[in-house]
């Protein structure tokens, strides 16, 4: 379900404001410009913050540069991040030098480096490198609790007591898994079965398609919550669009789930948040 109360305000208000500037970006000047950078197995997206931490500007792109939360093209990932650098500057006027970037939990050893080598690669100073769940909690501000970024090859779990991180997870699951499902179920080819996935007007009859992958990614959360008194989980990730995905993680896990209003935003605002000028 989401949430109805206060909970979502500043997140909700936040994810608006930035959707209004990809669309039209504000062109004041600012002493200093902070970009948030989300590699998603989908989706690239850059998140333009002003010196007051407000959006200014943003863009994404559909990608598959990154599988299963790591980076698999390089290159690539480097030449549309440069791309997107590019755009966005024009658009501002101005030089974008900082940059933070986030990558699944669990990843810092095996990805950290290739990460920021791409940031590195496209132009940026590097500031920051946090796991994604902890950069979505930038924008939730949840004190305690389970935040859980279903992205596109990964589940990502972030587990807060007294706003501090007390156990991270991440393990394979995630949307790419919903468009092979679909695949299959419908004779679609894969980018076929991910346009339609997209269409918010499918959602309703694709639940009990994707029911099955659900229950696996609730099965994921209930293992991670199990040791930890977890009253209540979070939802991020674009995976999280989907309609409805929050009321069987909720019948799952027997806790109950919330989602913002557009749960694919948060953690790109989030890592711009944690955006600084001190470089790594």
């Amino acid at each position: 379900m989401e949430a109805l109360n206060s909970t979502f305000l500043y997140c909700d208000q936040l994810v608006r404001d930035f959707e209004k500037v990809i669309k039209t970006p504000i062109v004041n000047k600012s002493a200093v410009y902070y970009t948030g950078i989300d590699l998603g197995t989908a989706y690239i997206v850059l998140a333009v913050l002003d010196e007051n931490y407000q959006p200014v500007a943003g863009a994404y792109r559909f990608a598959s540069v990154v599988k299963d939360g790591m980076v698999v093209d390089y290159i690539g990932a480097i030449r549309i991040v440069r791309e997107l650098k590019q755009e966005l500057e024009q658009k501002l006027g101005t030089e974008l030098i900082y940059a933070a970037a986030a990558l699944p939990p669990g990843t810092f050893t095996l990805d950290s480096g290739a990460i920021k080598h791409v940031v590195q690669g496209a132009g940026f100073e590097i500031t920051n490198l946090l796991d994604e769940p902890t950069a979505a909690n930038a924008v939730l501000k949840i004190k305690d609790g389970a935040i859980v970024d279903i992205g596109g090859g990964t589940t990502g779990i972030a587990i807060l007591k007294d706003g501090k991180v007390i156990h991270v997870a991440d393990e394979p699951t995630g949307g790419t898994h919903f468009s092979l499902v679909i695949a299959g179920a419908y004779k679609l080819s894969f980018d076929e079965a991910d346009q339609y996935k997209r269409d918010f007007k499918n959602h309703r009859e694709l639940t009990p398609v994707l029911r099955p992958v659900i229950e696996k990614v609730s099965s994921i959360i209930n293992r991670h919550v199990a040791d930890y008194q977890v009253k209540e989980i979070y939802l991020v990730g674009g995976t999280c669009c989907l309609e409805g995905i929050e009321d069987i993680i909720a019948k799952q896990t027997n806790l109950p789930t919330y989602k913002p209003q557009n749960p694919m935003f948060v953690t790109p605002l989030g890592i711009a948040l944690n955006c600084t000028q001190e470089i790594l």
